[in-house]
């Protein structure tokens, strides 16, 4: 049966039985997905979880990001998964429709405190076994169930199996793990939160939340269900583990905006660099996408999820600021009139040719008239950073964890950081990661 092989290769899979470039692809993860965390730390929704956290959670052996504060696993998954995609800059899955990174490392960041012992290279195996399982639970997830699931949904089954390796559950608890998540994950509906952002988001911190509490129980007896592998109406998504991996299919997101948008931000960076065209200049904006994108909200944003599940805003942040980052999605840039009226500038069209496209891609076509009349065309634009398009280099990827932690721990910490990540698989411990993701003592708020 198909749980029980996913539970074999979990438990008989380590370190060198992974290529090397999918063990330097694990280091390439680990320090997006912590970047993102970091950042998310200084959003209103970490600061309302890390209060939560600290009230209802009690204390622990797992650190939370960005603080001096220990919780319980649990506790800390979920305080930290909710960081992890807070400002939406976190990687995706095209087919998976979601973010993995920001569903497991949470949860694996928590575990491996939990476990008596843990180096980098346990570690990194059991991020690579997460995101691995999280994936193909996705793409059950999606063709089993009509309704477009959250990343919560899947997300966290691909957590549990990473903790139930790292806190070394046997086959059984193991089997029991996959199925308590499966049962307990989030079936949040996607497009609601979509529709009418909120801090519910992609429901990955209360998948985070459900993986970890999943193998806590299961470790102390619990019992579950059959898992959702069991479901796969492919055969290939289960026989092709340790042969195909997905964590090879990922899109990296260089801005703090939601995948869907990206495209436009590109083309109008794109047009306003080779025409020199001022914001005075500019009469209209009109994007040519996909309905998913154009489902996006136009509104002028009220909050941070606002800004992040939005259509108009970050292309008009990209036209004022020339970037879309952390400072643009939170206030009080986002209550920026000069944003506001390039956002009335924007009309959005759905084509055909582009919705044949998605979501293996997501493309658009930018349009800008000028006040004279006088129109520019981008032409195709596709998300940057993709596997359709051209990933980021690791120097890309190092560059873009600066740019988000070191306003965060500082600049030394944050090249630290990117020193030990790409040597993690070396480390006897993963105790100086964590170290370095502390708050300062004295100057930590919390």
């Amino acid at each position: 049966m198909n749980t029980e092989a996913v539970v074999d290769y979990i438990l008989s899979t380590g370190w060198d039985d992974f290529p090397g470039i999918v063990q330097h692809q694990s280091k390439r993860c680990l320090l997006d997905a912590l970047g993102a965390m970091i950042v998310g730390t200084q959003t209103p929704v970490y600061e309302i979880m890390h209060q939560y956290v600290s009230i209802q959670m009690g204390t622990g052996p797992a650190a939370l990001m960005n603080s001096v504060l220990k919780s319980s696993t649990t506790g800390a998954a979920l305080a930290n998964g909710f960081a992890a995609n807070a400002l939406d800059i976190d990687d995706g899955c095209r087919l998976a429709k979601g973010h993995p990174g920001s569903s497991v490392l949470p949860v694996v960041l928590a575990a491996s405190q939990g476990a008596h012992s843990c180096d980098g290279k346990q570690f990194l195996t059991a991020l690579i076994l997460g995101y691995e399982t999280a994936i193909r639970a996705a793409y059950i997830r999606h063709a089993v169930y009509s309704v477009y699931h959250s990343s919560g949904s899947w997300g966290g089954i691909g957590s549990a199996a990473a903790a139930g390796k790292l806190l070394k559950l046997n086959e059984n608890e193991l089997f029991n793990a996959l199925g308590v998540s499966t049962y307990h994950v989030p079936l949040a509906p996607m497009m609601i939160g979509i529709e009418t952002p909120s801090m519910v988001k992609d429901s990955i911190g209360w998948g985070a939340f459900v993986g970890m509490s999943s193998v806590e129980m299961a470790r102390s007896g619990f019992t579950g269900p059959r898992s959702i592998f069991d479901e796969s109406p492919n055969e290939e998504w289960i026989s092709s583990l340790g042969h195909t991996f997905e964590i090879m299919n990922l899109f990296f997101k260089p801005y703090a905006a939601c995948r869907w948008a990206q495209p436009g931000v590109d083309g109008v960076l794109k047009i306003m660099g080779q025409e020199n065209l001022t914001i005075k200049n500019i009469g209209r904006i009109r994007i040519y996408t996909f309905s998913e994108a154009a489902a996006l909200s136009r509104e002028y944003p009220r909050n941070t999820e606002d800004a992040q599940y939005n259509f108009s805003y970050p292309i008009a942040a990209a036209v004022i600021h020339g970037k879309v980052g952390p400072k643009q999605m939170l206030p009080p840039v986002i209550f920026d009139e000069t944003l506001h009226q390039i956002m009335d500038k924007i009309e959005v069209f759905v084509e055909d040719r582009f919705q044949k496209e998605f979501p293996a891609k997501t493309l658009a076509d930018i349009e800008i008239e000028d006040i004279h009349g006088n129109c520019i065309r981008s032409g195709v634009m596709s998300a940057r950073w993709d596997l359709s398009n051209t990933l980021p280099t690791d120097k890309e990827l190092k560059e873009k964890f600066l740019w988000l932690v070191s306003p965060v721990l500082g600049n030394d910490k944050a090249r630290l950081l990117i020193e030990l990540i790409f040597k993690l698989d070396q480390c006897e411990s993963i105790d100086p990661l964590m170290d370095l993701c502390k708050g300062n003592t004295e100057e930590c708020k919390r």
